[in-house]
């Protein structure tokens, strides 16, 4: 990756795993002093659930395609799932037997549009926009009016 425009860090909670949720997103701007904060929570969802989530709707909020975007999360099962190509293997076989496909797929659209790379940073680790994501989500997960999950109401 050449020089990143974009610092995305992000952070998924639930309660219960299964059980309400949330995510928290904290978006920056390389240089410049942009900074942006995101957070949603669901009523009955995963940990994996949500921290994947947090990455899309992180990606969604790009305006124009081809941004190089350095993708900060704690979760091995996103990392691993894309940097070891897994995801790849799963889509080739239609995502046949695979946990949370409903998000992968929306991931993959919002992935192919820029110019994606991982960091995995250890959670809980005093990491400031990480602990900051974490502060968010578990705060979106205890709001009053939490949204469904379709995804993971349907399984």
């Amino acid at each position: 990756m050449s020089n990143p425009q974009v610092h995305i860090y992000t952070d998924g909670a639930a309660r219960g795993n299964p059980g309400p949720g949330g995510y928290g997103i904290v978006m920056e701007w390389v240089g410049k002093p942009y900074r942006k904060e995101f957070s949603q929570g669901y009523k009955h969802t995963t940990n994996n659930r949500m921290e994947l989530m947090a990455v899309i709707k992180a990606l969604k909020k790009l305006k124009k395609p081809g941004i190089e975007v350095l993708i900060f999360t704690d979760s091995k099962y996103v990392v691993d799932s894309v940097e070891k190509k897994w995801v790849l293997g799963w889509e080739k076989k239609n995502f046949k037997d695979r946990k949370n496909s409903d998000l992968w797929i929306e991931f993959l659209q919002e992935y192919r549009k820029q110019n994606v790379s991982f960091k995995w940073i250890k959670g809980h680790n005093n990491h400031p926009q990480n602990e900051r994501c974490d502060t968010l989500a578990v705060a979106a997960s205890k709001e009053k009016k939490l949204l469904i999950d379709k995804g993971f109401e349907e399984i």
